[in-house]
């Protein structure tokens, strides 16, 4: 997720459930097709036989589940499953992190991956790429792009042209956060939450008038809201996400070149259409576009 200010975040793993579904003859791991040469690749896994990945639920369109041993499916749960096939291993682990976001003073990467507790291959929890993140942490090449949307209650009536006016809410250690309080800076303070869910129940309940975070991210609640809320706009900011390889990891540069295999045969094109487009049920680009301006 656009995680997090650089020295503010949180991820503690609060449980880990493997998540196994074998390769069987149609070439499936969960609901996810899996594509190209199986075990192309070669690593060696944390745990034998399967990838271990952290992930952040709830993560609609991301992770399609609340808990670990429901996931079979979502973007990044099927670009795992794929990355798994390629290296030759038949089954996804995956490690439910909690993302606090409020706690302050502590160092990136002991914050997020508490201090590397627990074995695992990679972090995928829609993780922005930021010059300082990648100075304390191994990032992998950037699967994703995405922008800072915004969200508000469907049929609300929102003055787009007073955006500085309005009462924003921010999960707190994101880059979210980061762009609303430093770059778009408006005329109150942003309201802070400690998670997504928080601050979608503030928006509901008329707390803040628009919720602030990736538009991926927004666009995949608005998906799941029953048709309560809808994103009304977008800030382009060039963000990307990737992948968190373990400090020093042996398999960080052939875990890249398995995913610049994704992205080079149109892998990555099919599992964004399949778990992300076609559930958001709007392209990304057809959102509109606004401007800072002056506050």
């Amino acid at each position: 997720m656009q995680r997090t200010r650089w020295a503010v975040l949180v991820l503690l793993a609060v449980n880990c459930l493997c998540v196994a579904f074998p390769v069987a003859a149609a070439e499936r791991m969960g609901n996810c097709e899996l594509s190209g040469p199986r075990g192309a690749y070669a690593i060696t896994p944390a745990k034998p036989g399967r990838l271990t990945v952290q992930a952040h639920l709830p993560a609609p369109g991301w992770w399609n589940g609340n808990a670990a041993d429901e996931i079979k499916d979502g973007f990044e749960y099927c670009l795992a499953a794929n990355i798994a096939y390629r290296a030759g291993l038949d089954q996804v682990e995956v490690v439910n992190v909690a993302w606090p976001g409020m706690v302050a003073g502590a160092a990136f990467w002991d914050a997020m991956l508490g201090g590397q507790s627990l074995p695992f291959d990679l972090a995928m929890a829609e993780i922005s790429i930021t010059p300082e993140r990648a100075r304390q942490v191994s990032f992998s090449v950037p699967y994703f792009s995405s922008e800072i949307g915004l969200m508000a209650k469907t049929g609300a009536k929102v003055n787009l042209g007073n955006v500085h006016g309005l009462r924003i809410g921010v999960h707190a250690g994101t880059i979210g956060a980061v762009f609303v309080e430093g770059t778009l800076r408006p005329d109150r303070a942003p309201m802070r939450f400690g998670d997504t869910p928080s601050m979608f129940m503030a928006l509901q309940t008329g707390r803040i008038d628009v919720a602030a975070t990736d538009t991926a991210i927004v666009l995949s609640q608005a998906a799941v809201s029953g048709g309560r809320f809808e994103v009304i706009g977008q800030f382009a900011t060039g963000e990307t996400y990737g992948a968190i390889y373990p400090k020093g990891s042996p398999n960080s540069a052939t875990l890249d070149q398995v995913i610049q295999s994704l992205i080079d045969d149109g892998t990555v094109d099919t599992l964004t259409e399949t778990w992300l487009t076609a559930v958001w049920g709007q392209d990304p680009a057809e959102i509109p576009y606004l401007s800072i301006g002056p506050s």
